[in-house]
């Protein structure tokens, strides 16, 4: 009430300068007058109708079966807020995680997922949780160009799909027997693939920069790391041609070995299984193109 009669009291002396001086600028009128207008508005706003924890969840309901997830959401998040110890305040939580999940808001999602996990540690749905936070990691670096435009995602840094990966182990470690288990056990294994071929793009990239060593540590990663995905092969057929180029040819020969053994019908190996190999080259690097990291050819 003190604001408002301060405002008054403007308003009277703003009408009086108004009326008494004829030579005030129309504009400058105007642009008073409208602030007037303004705080007098704003002072007359209400506070925001408080409604009762069954109306705010009914809502909630509502939207995310009609799949408006924002304001699935904020009808949650008012709950939480002016209820936050009512008899829906666990589904509540579990609620908002997979609106904020399926309205892309993965770092939200994995706000309310950890939240969730910390004041309901004895809760039967915190696999669930779990779950829901690693699918919001492993989503998380799908950009609309990713899924819209020819861009290799193996050429992307991986981002948060090893907080996904965590997250399923952690679950699957904890959960054995969770409904969710067999899923996250599946997502693991695909982001097992991703990495490895994250690692083998990068040990690529170095060889094109004829930065050997360095890409030899990508692929003895990957081989050390992920010896059960598919991008193994072609890390062992990378390592005969680097050993080779480096003079370490005992350390060739193992890899051939290895690669012979397990991968037969890689195409590095011809009809006769002889390994011919062409990934990996010398080139002959002259002084613009040292300085200009081999950006405008040879």
């Amino acid at each position: 009430m003190h604001q408002v009669s301060q405002i008054l009291q403007f308003l009277k002396q703003s009408l009086f300068i108004f009326r008494r001086n004829t030579l005030f600028n129309k504009t400058l009128k105007a642009s008073l007058l409208g602030i007037i207008i303004c705080l007098v508005a704003g002072c007359s706003t209400k506070e925001p109708e408080v409604l009762t924890e069954e109306e705010y969840y009914k809502r909630a309901k509502t939207a995310l079966e009609n799949q408006t997830f924002l304001e699935a959401s904020r009808h949650l998040r008012d709950l939480e807020t002016y209820h936050p110890f009512g008899r829906y305040a666990e589904q509540a939580q579990l609620d908002l995680l997979f609106a904020r999940y399926r309205s892309l808001d993965t770092v939200g999602a994995s706000a309310v997922a950890d939240r969730f996990t910390r004041l309901h540690p004895d809760s039967p749905h915190v696999d669930y949780a779990r779950y829901i936070k690693g699918l919001a990691a492993y989503y998380a670096d799908e950009t609309i160009s990713v899924r819209f435009f020819p861009i290799n995602a193996d050429t992307r840094d991986p981002g948060r799909a090893r907080e996904a990966f965590q997250e399923f182990s952690i679950l699957i470690n904890q959960f054995p027997d969770s409904p969710y288990a067999p899923d996250a056990q599946k997502r693991m294994i695909a982001i097992k693939e991703r990495l490895a071929r994250y690692e083998l793009n990068v040990a690529e990239y170095y060889i094109q920069r004829q930065a050997f060593v360095a890409a030899l540590g990508r692929t003895n990663y990957l081989i050390e790391n992920f010896p059960d995905t598919n991008a193994v092969a072609d890390a062992l057929a990378l390592n005969i041609e680097l050993y080779r180029l480096l003079g370490m040819n005992e350390h060739a020969s193992d890899s051939l070995v290895i690669l012979a053994a397990n991968f037969p019908e890689h195409d590095s190996f011809d009809s006769n299984m002889r390994f011919v190999g062409n990934k990996v080259e010398l080139q002959r690097r002259d002084l613009l193109s040292i300085f200009d990291l081999g950006l405008f050819g040879d």
